[in-house]
């Protein structure tokens, strides 16, 4: 068991917070080395942002410490004195367990559960069962849901939800803390607000983010999931999808076949699992890493002016290129192996 030194105890509170930790590589936060299924005791006072075990209860506000291109996450339980953050759902706590290590889908996944946890059970919530209708909310904390097919559920509050299980239906949220989800084919979940969660599990979808901080993902074949803000995270796990970042500090993965995940933003991170894919990353100090039989597309660009100076691609086994290991471009325009370093600030 790990300790950090400081010079009183902290006081058990009784209180057992189930929440969300990023990591670097090393599965590291701000120098510190943990282990999955590991419990650790902080001496001393906590207090969120200062001192502490630092955790998020909402699954995508790891993102404002951890970039989603290139850290670990974990579901952590925080107990003992717990801390909380006026920001956002950060908390301080004097004990942390790393229960168990989970990638960008699940965390996306446990997001749509945080926020249908959050909504307000005192408000009528909206349900449609029939085929070609609509439920939509105007308020906070809301939620409208249809069962049918060719059906629409929109929310414009913040802390909504709107989920269609049926076949062709829409989901939108505008509001910030949302969460728009698809299980049926040839779907469509958009969120336009901050910290926003579109995920489809059915084929033939598409998950659109517009806001910073959020996450589109896909289990279906032949879909796409883009983000347009930083921080992003554009997840695929079905064939022949796509998943296109153009903000900083992004992530877009595929495991499916003939997939592409592109990068267009600044330190980003693009990486393919499945055969027959390729990652892309295009912005300034961008990375990409494929498995074997997928290439890798880099290149390399002036960080004053963000000219143009190098581009290369090459299958993985060619020029020294090693599968599951992130590359990038260096002025020569040679590929390196880089290192993955980018906690930010507690």
């Amino acid at each position: 068991m790990a300790t950090t030194k400081k010079r009183t105890k902290a006081q058990p509170t009784g209180e057992v917070v189930t929440a969300f930790k990023g990591f670097n590589q090393s599965l590291q936060c701000r120098g510190f080395q943990f282990e999955v299924g590991k419990t650790y005791e902080h001496e001393g006072e906590v207090k969120a942002c200062a001192s502490g075990f630092h955790s998020c209860e909402y699954p995508l506000d790891v993102f404002n410490y951890y970039n989603p291109a290139d850290s670990r996450f974990a579901v952590v339980k925080a107990s003992g004195q717990i801390s909380r953050h006026d920001g956002d759902s950060k908390v301080a706590s004097a004990t942390l367990t790393v229960e168990a290590e989970i990638g960008l889908p699940v965390l996306v996944a446990r997001a749509v559960d945080w926020v249908m946890g959050k909504l307000d059970k005192s408000i009528e919530q909206t349900l449609v069962t029939g085929d070609y209708s609509a439920a939509t909310n105007t308020g906070n904390r809301s939620a409208a849901t249809n069962a049918g097919d060719y059906s629409a559920a929109t929310n414009t509050g913040d802390y909504s939800a709107a989920t269609n299980a049926g076949d062709y239906s829409a989901a939108t949220n505008t509001g910030d803390y949302s969460a728009a989800t698809n299980t049926g084919y040839q779907s469509a979940a958009t969120n336009t607000g901050d910290h926003s969660a579109a995920p489809n599990t059915g084929d033939y979808s598409a998950a659109t983010n517009a806001g910073d901080h959020s996450a589109a993902t896909n289990t279906g074949d032949n879909s796409a999931a883009t983000n347009t803000g930083d921080r992003s995270a554009a997840t695929n796990t079905g064939n022949r999808s796509a998943a296109t970042n153009t903000g900083d500090y992004s992530a877009a993965t595929n495991t499916g076949y003939q997939s592409a995940a592109t990068n267009a933003g600044d330190y980003s991170g693009a990486e393919v699992k499945g055969a027959e894919s390729v990652a892309a990353s295009l912005g300034i100090q961008g990375r990409a890493r494929a498995a074997a039989g997928n290439a890798i597309v880099l290149c390399y660009r002036d960080e004053n002016d963000s000219r143009l100076v190098h581009i290369r691609a090459s299958k993985v086994g060619d020029n020294g290129i090693k599968p599951d290991t992130w590359y990038a471009l260096d002025a020569t325009g040679e590929f390196v192996e880089v290192e993955t370093e980018n906690e930010v600030a507690e």
